[in-house]
């Protein structure tokens, strides 16, 4: 009789990762070779909001790394691939 004024249960609020967050997480998962982490971020966002943070970071590490090395980013890139540098 008395169980349906029971206070509801509080529960913690699921924590919002944005894109940026899940494609770094994702990045350093599979460069550690940590697939538990791997699988965690995966999880975070869509198949096409990890696909588009994936492509971003890429793009910003890239773009780092050619300034570091004062090359051009499609040097650095295909040195990267292990392609020669045209």
């Amino acid at each position: 009789m008395f169980g349906r004024f029971r206070k509801p249960e509080r529960r913690e609020p699921v924590r919002q990762h944005n894109i940026f967050e899940a494609a770094a997480a994702y990045v350093a998962a599979c460069a550690d070779d940590d697939q538990e982490a791997l699988d965690e971020a995966v999880g975070w966002v869509s198949p096409e909001a990890m696909s588009f943070g994936v492509r971003e970071l890429a793009c910003r590490a890239l773009i780092a790394l050619a300034r570091e090395r004062d090359e051009s980013p499609q040097a650095v890139a295909r040195s990267l691939m292990g392609l020669p540098v045209a």
